[in-house]
């Protein structure tokens, strides 16, 4: 029980993201609204908490947001290996498109190496947030992630500008690591 207990709380590495929004991306941008992007790993379990707080943080959202979820798919394999549970249900939430991330191409522009990690960029394309919404892995519920992108997106003064993110790596042969 104890192991488990450190794996849950146990934040992946986090992804500061580059300051200004990456130019050789192909996800798009509109530039007179914030754009959020999720990186997230289709077969990491975590990663469903993130989709939930995502689907529960454009409901509370006062003005539109450009959002992207981008799940990484390795090119050797075949089909719609990426299109899990999670790409469903992260393209059943109001607002959200969901793109595939050939080889992780997206994720290495913007530095990101754990599923769940969420990335804001205000208007101008400056990175505003980087970091996970939720508590911990795989855990819905309160989380200052979701607090602190509620507070960018209201004009208010943001709690926070970085969180822990908890979630499996994106790189690994096994989503569990």
């Amino acid at each position: 029980m104890y192991r488990l207990s450190i794996h849950e709380f146990t934040p992946g590495p986090p992804a500061i993201g580059p300051s200004s929004w990456p130019v050789e991306s192909h996800i798009p941008r509109q530039p007179h609204q914030p754009t959020l992007v999720m990186l997230a790993h289709p077969q990491c379990s975590c990663t469903r908490a993130s989709i939930g707080e995502l689907a529960i943080l454009m409901a509370q959202l006062p003005r539109p947001v450009e959002a992207h979820v981008v799940f990484l798919t390795p090119t050797t394999l075949t089909g719609t290996w990426e299109q899990t549970d999670l790409w469903q249900s992260a393209a059943a939430i109001p607002g959200v498109q969901v793109f595939a991330d050939r080889d992780g191409q997206e994720a290495r522009l913007f530095q990101v190496t754990t599923s769940g990690q969420v990335l804001l960029y205000d208007e101008r394309g400056r990175l505003a947030f980087a970091g996970g919404i939720t508590a911990s892995r795989g855990h819905s519920g309160e989380n200052e992630g979701r607090h602190a992108l509620l507070s960018l997106l209201t004009a208010a003064e943001p709690l926070r500008t970085t969180t822990p993110v908890f979630g499996c790596s994106l790189f690994s042969h096994s989503p569990r690591t």
